[in-house]
């Protein structure tokens, strides 16, 4: 087989490369996590001969939606960058248990080293977007769009929103810095709906602004105040339901709270606009993947 150190494979989506972070980013990224496992050295990939060479194939053992593809190659890349790799998937492509999904060549010692690095990043980022993919499907064909939410595992949020794309869905904003979310104690501490938007916008930043309310009548203050992107926090899906005919398409309606791969598809047939879901990037199970190794 030829090897090739081409860039990673275009078949995903489209736009999944918009949302990738750049490769400075990434690498400076890959450089902290490689800090955890490598220190001041690897003793036991100390014991092979520098200059001896492996070939590696990474196989999944499950059915996933894979992502991480460039922190996983860049982690090889910073330990040895004359690794070579070939990619037999993309981020975004649904994998099927028993698939090789690329093929290393490289120093063994650079190999042995990342191995770990690079599959915590490929299982934990593949296991992201796989659970993603499966909210997608769930309200596939419905007008509504499915966001993360800030519910990401410390240190990861890069990357799991990325992920998140992989998988077919959508980002919420990525931080405190982006975007207003006027929840119920910021709204306690302003002293009204009406007086935190209005302290919102006063601050004069280009970002979204949203506001959480717990029923429609606080809904209807919101729109009435100028709010025209409403959170509508635990509603039962009758009060989800009223609150859509209530607002008669006058703002952007997102439901959350409490959502589920089994509630998803009914609070989407009420008629929101977006559904958020924190369980997307928290409730990660990593895929099974396995590298093997040939000395050549």
């Amino acid at each position: 087989m030829h090897l090739s150190s081409a860039p990673l494979s275009t078949t995903a989506a489209s736009d999944l490369s918009q949302h990738l972070p750049d490769s400075a980013t990434i690498q400076a990224q890959v450089q902290l996590a490689l800090a955890e496992d490598v220190g001041d050295g690897d003793l036991t990939a100390a014991l092979l001969p520098a200059q001896q060479r492996s070939r590696a194939e990474l196989v999944t053992r499950e059915a996933a939606t894979l992502a991480g593809c460039a922190w996983f190659e860049a982690v090889f890349r910073a330990l040895d960058p004359g690794v070579e790799l070939h990619w037999d998937a993309a981020d975004g492509d649904r994998i099927a248990a028993g698939q090789r999904l690329c093929v290393l060549e490289g120093h063994s010692r650079a190999l042995l080293t990342g191995e770990r690095t690079a599959m915590n990043y490929l299982q934990t980022l593949s296991g992201t977007a796989t659970r993603a993919r499966r909210y997608a499907d769930a309200v596939a064909g419905l007008p509504v769009v499915v966001l993360d939410t800030r519910k990401t595992l410390p240190g990861l949020r890069d990357q799991q929103k990325y992920a998140v794309r992989c998988g077919g869905c959508h980002n919420h904003r990525r931080g405190l810095f982006d975007a207003i979310l006027i929840k119920e104690n910021h709204i306690l501490a302003a002293g009204s709906i009406r007086a935190a938007l209005d302290a919102a916008k006063a601050l004069g930043r280009d970002v979204p602004i949203e506001i959480e309310v717990e029923s429609v009548a606080e809904m209807e203050a919101a729109i009435t105040t100028g709010a025209r992107c409403i959170l509508l926090d635990n509603f039962p899906l009758a009060e989800l339901r009223r609150a859509v005919a209530a607002n008669a398409g006058r703002s952007t309606l997102e439901a959350s709270g409490g959502v589920t791969l089994e509630t998803i598809r009914p609070i989407a047939e009420t008629g929101v606009d977006r559904i958020s879901v924190g369980d997307v990037t928290k409730d990660v199970t990593a895929v099974d993947l396995s590298m093997r190794f040939v000395v050549i």
